[in-house]
C-alpha cells in the first residue's frame, strides 16, 4: 500500500499523525501533513486506512 498526501488541503487537525504516528507527521512551521514513508510498513495498514478515514479535509489517500 502506498500513501499520498495533499498539503494544499491539509488543515493540520493532525488526526494522521496521532492514528498512525510510523507513517505520518506534521510540519514544525505550518502544523501540515509529512508523509515519513510512501509505502506503508507492514503491520500499518490498518491504522493508515482509519487515519484516511479520520482526516477532516480529506488530504489523505492510500491505493
Amino acid at each position: 500500500m502506498r500513501v499520498t498526501a495533499d498539503t494544499g488541503v491539509c488543515i493540520g487537525a493532525g488526526m494522521c499523525a496521532l492514528t498512525a504516528p510510523a507513517v505520518f507527521d506534521q510540519s514544525e512551521e505550518e502544523g501540515l501533513v509529512v508523509v515519513l514513508t510512501a509505502e506503508v510498513p507492514a503491520g500499518q495498514e490498518q491504522a493508515v486506512r482509519r487515519a484516511v478515514t479520520l482526516c477532516p479535509s480529506g488530504a489523505l489517500a492510500a491505493h
